[in-house]
């Protein structure tokens, strides 16, 4: 008999914004608030796990040394549970998930919990690589010693597809138009743990809008720049967690599942233009399915800059009422190595209100990859 595998289970915190409400929490405490409200709302024994998969960018400092085993202590689990940390640069808690659903198709494991941490606020963004260079001499020359920064790949795609700074700034601000809604709504209550008293994304700014934006200076060109902290996603804090388990042993555990994971997906793209992998993963990972572009009801497509949704929209033609509808990281936030995790916490109670069969998820990645999955409603 063919196993499937579920996820049964998906928290998050709040995205806190760089210096707020979350940035005094070690990354290690915030994990293991989210791990026991996981298995809390799920009303699981944590002994029943077999491995906690969790997903890091910058292992350093206080995320270094195995940020994935110290969160299970930090939780307070059991010390036979172990936990290991995946870094696949932002796609890092989403590439965590599909180990996680690899070791339980293969019959390896049973259950397994997975998700991500960032603590941007105390492990700045680049703190990995200050003290060298990761490319080496080789990859820099096969590029022609391209910087390999994300900002540039983002004004290269811009340009690439013509983008200019207006129509950027509006995608910004309907990011945030969104996600004050989705706010006010009070969608995203149930799947937020609280922690230290924060209960909502702290990075939404409410009346942004093109006029707003237009005040900022470009970050990486300077002359003709249209790339800024404005259309671009935010520094962040936060954690999230996700439960993957058969559908058998979530009847066993009393478990109703969300989705069902279908298809998953890994591209390498190129690293100078960097952030366009979620383009062909997405082609990848419907042609692996079976799946029609126009069945998804729902896409997520992580907003590293605003480029990288808009480029992705023009090439698959999607429907853009779709993507991103309750917001993403231009407003949210981007907690690196939790947003994979977060992203999938976002679409699955998103697809469970509304009713919706398929939901896509992508991420590009530094480097010049790129994840997608593609995720089924249950009953």
């Amino acid at each position: 008999m063919t196993r499937e595998a579920v996820i049964a289970a998906a928290v998050r915190t709040a995205m806190g914004k760089r210096n707020g409400g979350l940035a005094g929490i070690h990354p290690a405490d915030l994990s293991g608030a989210v791990l026991n409200a996981l298995v809390e709302r799920a009303g699981v024994d944590p002994e029943t796990v077999d491995d906690v998969i969790w997903g890091c960018v910058s292992q350093i400092g206080d995320q270094s040394s195995n940020i994935g085993r110290y969160a299970v202590l930090a939780a307070g689990w059991p010390e036979s549970i172990p936990g290991t940390t995946v870094n696949r640069a932002c796609g890092s808690s989403q590439q965590a998930l599909e180990f996680a659903v690899q070791a339980v198709l293969s019959g390896q494991q049973d259950v397994v919990v997975v998700g991500g941490v960032e603590v941007m606020s105390r492990v700045p963004l680049g703190s990995a690589r200050a003290s060298g260079m990761p490319y080496g001499p080789q990859v820099l020359g096969r590029y022609q010693d391209f910087s390999f920064n994300q900002g540039i790949s983002a004004e290269k795609i811009a340009q690439k597809w013509g983008f200019t700074r207006a129509r950027l700034d509006a995608y910004a601000a309907l990011s945030h138009e969104r996600a004050a809604a989705a706010q006010d709504s009070g969608v995203f209550e149930e799947q937020i743990v609280p922690v230290v008293g924060v209960t909502a994304d702290e990075g939404v700014r409410r009346g942004t809008s093109v006029e707003t934006l237009a005040k900022l200076r470009p970050s990486f060109l300077e002359d003709d720049g249209v790339i800024h902290a404005g259309n671009s996603s935010q520094i962040s804090d936060g954690a999230a967690a996700l439960l993957v388990t058969t559908p058998d042993r979530a009847r066993e555990l009393g478990l109703t599942p969300l989705v069902r994971h279908r298809a998953a997906a890994v591209v390498g793209s190129d690293p100078v233009l960097m952030l366009t992998g979620p383009i062909p993963a997405t082609e990848k990972v419907l042609g692996k399915a079976g799946v029609a572009l126009s069945e998804v009801g729902v896409f997520e497509v992580n907003e590293a800059f605003a480029p990288v949704p808009l480029a992705w929209l023009a090439e698959t033609g999607a429907d853009p009422e779709l993507v991103n509808p309750l917001g993403g990281a231009i407003a949210l936030g981007h907690p690196l190595g939790a947003s994979g995790a977060v992203l999938m916490t976002r679409m699955v109670h998103h697809m469970r209100e509304r009713g919706i069969r398929y939901g896509l998820q992508t991420m590009c990645e530094g480097g010049g990859t790129a994840n997608a999955t593609l995720v089924e409603l249950v009953g």
